[in-house]
């Protein structure tokens, strides 16, 4: 079924890592945004002012945007359906802070997720579904290669925002995702991303992550299943049995490496919304078996 909106980031890299002064634009700074936002994307592809642009004036982590069902932009249809003037011809919408300069609930980003050097604010085109379609097929091939802010656009945001911007520049969701997936390869992490963006693509698929000595991992229903072992069972899963004599105090510092990586993995799938349940296993029980039988 073909997408009822194209997603989109207006994507901000901070010089420095430095943290943004400001979480939200005010209201009015918001309108003034997303008009720039618009006549960006309309020098790129002319049909965009033909739809609805909805903007989102707040900045969240990329993982953010990332999570299962595109909740960061389902919150944007959401307002985008309640707000004034359906039917009344293309509309630029954006949302800031409320009239006494505090964020709202929608637009409120996860704290635990911050001083990260990107930060992404999420928008959304939505319109007659033919053009729709045409114009997210040339914004898909052009954002990526071209999608570079106006100056000026750049300049309200690092205003508004109160931010030192290196560049600022517009990405599609699948760019973003595909941003993602390089990063997190360069970080070891690509495994792991393959969950993640089965999480996002194909959510009713299962996904495994079984290749040792990475901790074990099933995907389903929207939850990563992750086996929690216990010294002895993690020594029989991982090394076959028990260790000989003279092999503990190693193999004790590679079970606290692994816990380590356990942590790892799953900070960063509950940073894209994923929760991770612990399923405890033994070295007489099989890992696999239980995850399986854990939904």
């Amino acid at each position: 079924m073909a997408d009822t909106v194209f997603r989109g980031v207006f994507a901000l890299e901070l010089a420095g890592g430095q943290a943004p002064g400001r979480a939200a634009l005010s209201q009015e700074e918001a309108g003034t945004l997303a008009v720039a936002v618009g006549r960006d994307l309309a020098r790129l592809v002319p049909d965009v002012a033909s739809l609805d642009l909805v903007l989102a004036a707040a900045h969240f982590d990329p993982a953010e945007a990332l999570r299962p069902g595109w909740s960061l932009h389902r919150r944007l249809e959401e307002l985008h359906m309640r707000a004034p003037g359906r039917k009344q011809g293309p509309r630029v919408v954006a949302f800031g802070t409320d009239a006494d300069g505090d964020v709202p609930l929608p637009l409120q980003a996860d704290p635990a997720l911050t001083g990260g050097g990107l930060r992404v604010l999420p928008f959304i085109l939505a319109g007659e579904p033919q053009t729709l379609a045409v114009v997210a097929g040339a914004l898909e091939e052009s954002l990526l290669p071209q999608g570079m802010a106006g100056a000026d656009t750049a300049l309200l945001a690092q205003d508004g925002f109160r931010a030192r911007i290196e560049h600022a520049r517009y990405l599609s969701a699948h760019d973003l995702a595909a941003m993602m997936a390089m990063q997190y390869d360069n970080q070891g992490l690509s495994a792991l991303w393959n969950l993640i963006e089965a999480a996002l693509l194909a959510p009713g698929s299962e996904e495994w992550l079984d290749a040792g000595p990475e901790p074990l991992l099933r995907l389903a229903d929207g939850e990563a299943r992750m086996a929690l072992f216990d010294p002895a069972g993690w020594c029989a899963h991982y090394h076959g049995g028990t260790p000989g004599e003279g092999e503990c105090e190693r193999l004790q510092r590679l079970y606290e490496l692994f816990l380590a990586r356990q942590r790892q993995l799953a900070a960063v799938l509950e940073a894209h919304g994923i929760p991770v349940l612990y399923v405890h296993a033994n070295g007489q029980q099989d890992a696999r078996a239980l995850l399986s039988q854990a939904a």
